[in-house]
């Protein structure tokens, strides 16, 4: 054999010498997931409505009724943005929104972590069959509930207040799901060593369980948020008088009563949306890690 002819591992070592060299350069010359080639112009895409939509709420009426539409405004134009805001009921349905939004929020997190965690740690008598029930609930279109619920709330006398859009959203199917997924998660050595301490079930949900949920809670509270925030249907049914409204069932009517008045739909649209963009920009990292942790245990 000729004392040139390298042996395997020297053969392996220098085939592997080119490729240790070039991935670094490759690194240099791409240093993002190739991915980001695609998603980039699509996020883009995604966005233009979003853009229009502020573009538009800074225009004159004249621009956005123009044809072919101007794509870009003259000038940052606030009339809109004074119109709702001054002329109009806009900060009462606002208000009315946050509140039923704030209301729902704060219940689907205490009432959905209590049921969670009673499905997710204690075991009685049909705990198995009343989950399964409870879930089936979320197969139920609303349209189907909507006449009973309404029924409910004239009974208990609260239509067209606010109550009737905050007690049918108390606690829903969803919120008690996903924190039992995430509960399930948890290892029982945590709780067993409270227990052993003498702390309740209660406390130890309070004190132990709870602080390590805070992922899944904010998922809850944000797409609970979404949900109620953006809701038209029921506060259609349920609301007649305007001081009441939602900012959605107000900016529709707002929108039917001021068609002329473009700009200030594209502002109280603005407006609208706002809260909900910074809520899930807020809440990202958190609703990602949830679903990573808690959406496959079954």
């Amino acid at each position: 054999m000729s004392a040139t002819t390298a042996t395997p591992p020297q053969a392996a070592r220098a085939q592997a010498e080119p490729r240790a060299m070039s991935g670094p350069r490759r690194r240099r010359l791409l240093p993002f997931s190739p991915w980001h080639l695609l998603l980039a112009p699509l996020s883009l895409l995604f966005a233009l409505p979003l853009l229009w939509l502020l573009l538009s709420s800074v225009m004159t009426n004249a621009e956005i009724n123009r044809f072919p539409p101007a794509l870009w405004p003259s000038g940052i134009d606030l009339g809109g943005y004074r119109y709702v805001l001054g002329n109009a009921m806009f900060p009462r349905w606002f208000a009315n929104s946050l509140i039923v939004s704030a209301v729902a929020v704060a219940s689907n997190l205490v009432f959905g972590a209590l049921g969670g965690y009673a499905f997710a740690r204690m075991r009685f008598a049909g705990s198995r069959t009343l989950m399964v029930a409870m879930l089936a609930t979320m197969a139920i279109p609303f349209q189907l509930t909507m006449i009973p619920t309404f029924l409910i709330m004239k009974r208990l006398g609260l239509i067209d207040t606010l109550g009737a859009l905050i007690v049918p959203s108390l606690v829903t199917p969803f919120a008690v799901f996903m924190l039992r997924q995430f509960f399930l998660s948890l290892p029982r050595e945590l709780e067993e060593a409270a227990w052993i301490d003498g702390c309740s079930r209660l406390r130890v949900l309070c004190l132990i369980v709870l602080p390590l949920s805070r992922p899944a809670l904010s998922t809850v509270a944000v797409l609970t948020f979404l949900t109620t925030w953006n809701d038209l249907t029921w506060p259609l049914i349920a609301i007649n008088h305007d001081t009441h409204y939602t900012l959605q069932l107000g900016l529709t009517t707002f929108q039917s009563q001021h068609h002329t008045q473009w700009a200030a739909v594209m502002a109280g649209n603005v407006i609208t949306v706002l809260p909900v963009l910074l809520a899930f920009l807020g809440a990202q990292k958190a609703f990602i890690q949830s679903i990573t942790s808690s959406g496959l245990k079954a």
